[in-house]
């Protein structure tokens, strides 16, 4: 009761602020197009991509890191905190530091990646601040780990909201004022320091003893487990870095730069369902990790599939919005100027399905520690990835890079993954998943045809049209799914789970 009691203020914490966080994110979007150019879009992008492979240097210590603290904060062991989190300083370090120079060491080379490079003044100080944010925020990121694994990650979350919406706000003010991108940038950099510096400060005095120096030096035989998951990491980190974070730099240089920022609005959607839906996960991760430290394989197992009903039912339901209002938004909110053809819409969120479909294996992958096993997985996923997107990029434009995207997750990691984690966590065979996955998907896409068909019916326009296909979509398939599931085990629980919250 306690790990759902924890599970629950997460949650509410992090859906408060990830409203907050969704709107402001939109205001400035809105005030970035009416200020800014098309290419600045594209840039911004761009950058944010190649960061994000440049964050490889990160090597998957944190996801290490996380599930070596799971055990000793529920045994409350505090000397091997200690150890633990004096060992993650040093790496932290040497990552931000590493991130810093091969990020600036780059700034002659990723022109390289662009078809044609946009008349963009000071394009070296804009990619250098790109940088200088990327690295930062790892000198002190460390101590917010402690805070998460320990279950309170609610505190986390109203730090990070908070600064968050602190700097939007600064951004729209700069941008209104001066239209000055530099200064919009500098913004951010400036809230990414001063956001680790509070939270190191909270975690410090949550935790006294993260200042006593003489923290004992780590085990040899926990160090080299440490090491082999973090080993296992760095090609799940190259993996995932190569299927999520090289759209933007294929659409650069095979389709142009305007696409890519025809997209940064369609990926803004996308990520912003990604942020509160995997507030969930993200809320329940550190308890599923109390869980598997705890507790037998058959209690983890039940927790597993009441999760990924939850799973299919969420990211269901948020393809099906998706695919019935993603246009219409987009036109209503910075004009028919930005728009993908239907086709490609319908490759978006064939994706965003797919990757969402897969969290609750991830989940529970990460809180047990099951990293090694599949380590070779991303490799091949990455190879199909690049190979696919780009042939497909050159014969269908921006559709061809998210169909690559499709392939290789179809090919390796839906498979894969909880193949993985029945066989290692569960001991049993993965049938019962994947025989769930395919009806699910399957009822799924009957639900989507019927929701989208009757939308096609609205004749309206405008704000009206989106408010009314969004009740149509909020009818339909969660009526359908009642009917369905209302005598299952998994529906039973979040129904008692939802009358005992409404009475507390």
């Amino acid at each position: 009761m306690q790990r759902t009691k924890n599970s629950i203020i997460n949650l509410i914490t992090a859906f408060i602020g990830q409203i907050f966080g969704v709107a402001i994110s939109f205001l400035t979007r809105m005030i970035f197009v009416k200020y800014l150019s098309s290419e600045y879009l594209g840039i911004n992008g761009l950058f944010t991509n190649i960061l994000t492979m440049i964050s490889l240097a990160e090597l998957g210590v944190g996801s290490a890191m996380v599930y070596s603290l799971y055990k000793p904060i529920a045994e409350e062991n505090t000397e091997k905190i200690k150890s633990l989190m004096n060992l993650y300083k040093k790496a932290y370090r040497i990552i931000g530091i590493v991130i810093l120079t091969l990020g600036i060491g780059f700034t002659p080379f990723y022109r390289y990646l662009i078809s044609e490079v946009p008349n963009i003044p000071n394009l070296d100080i804009i990619y250098i601040l790109f940088v200088i944010n990327t690295g930062i925020s790892y000198f002190y990121s460390y101590k917010r780990s402690l805070i998460i694994c320990d279950q309170k990650k609610y505190i986390a979350t109203i730090y990070r909201y908070g600064f968050y919406f602190i700097y939007n706000v600064a951004q729209i003010i700069v941008l209104v004022a001066t239209q000055n991108y530099i200064l919009y940038l500098m913004c951010q950099v400036i809230s990414t320091v001063l956001e680790n510096i509070a939270i190191s400060i909270k975690a410090n005095k949550m935790y006294p003893y993260l200042k006593d120096k003489n923290a004992k030096p780590l085990e040899k035989q926990e160090f080299n487990k440490i090491k082999k998951n973090v080993f296992a990491m760095m090609f799940h980190k190259i993996g995932g870095m190569v299927v999520n974070s090289t759209d933007n730099i294929i659409l650069s240089k095979f389709v142009g730069i305007v696409s890519v920022g025809v997209y940064s609005n369609y990926y803004m959607i996308i990520n912003g369902l990604e942020l509160v839906t995997n507030q969930i996960f993200d809320a329940i991760v550190a308890s599923v990790g109390n869980l598997g430290a705890k507790e037998s394989k058959e209690k983890v197992k039940s927790v597993f599939d009441k999760v990924f009903f939850l799973n299919f039912w969420l990211f269901s339901f948020c393809a099906i919005c998706l695919m019935c209002v993603f246009n219409n938004f987009i036109e209503l909110w910075i004009g028919k100027e930005y728009l993908f053809e239907l086709s490609v819409v319908v490759i978006i969120v064939i994706a965003f399905y797919l990757k969402g479909m897969r969290k609750t294996v991830l989940t529970f992958k990460d809180a047990t520690g099951t990293f090694y096993q599949d380590r070779y997985k991303p490799i091949f996923e990455s190879i199909i990835n690049l190979i696919a997107s780009i042939i497909l990029a050159k014969k269908f434009g921006a559709a061809g890079v998210f169909l690559g995207t499709i392939i290789s997750t179809l090919t390796t990691s839906i498979w894969v993954e909880p193949y993985v984690l029945y066989k290692y966590v569960f001991k049993e065979k993965s049938f019962t998943y994947f025989y769930k996955l395919i009806m699910y998907t399957i009822l799924g896409i009957c639900v989507c045809a019927l929701t989208y068909c009757t939308c096609l019916k609205i004749t309206y326009t405008g704000i009206l049209a989106i408010i009314i296909k969004l009740i149509i979509c909020l009818i339909i398939p969660n009526v359908i799914y009642i009917i369905l599931f209302r005598k299952t085990e998994e529906f039973k629980y979040y129904k008692g789970l939802v009358n005992r919250i409404w009475k507390k």
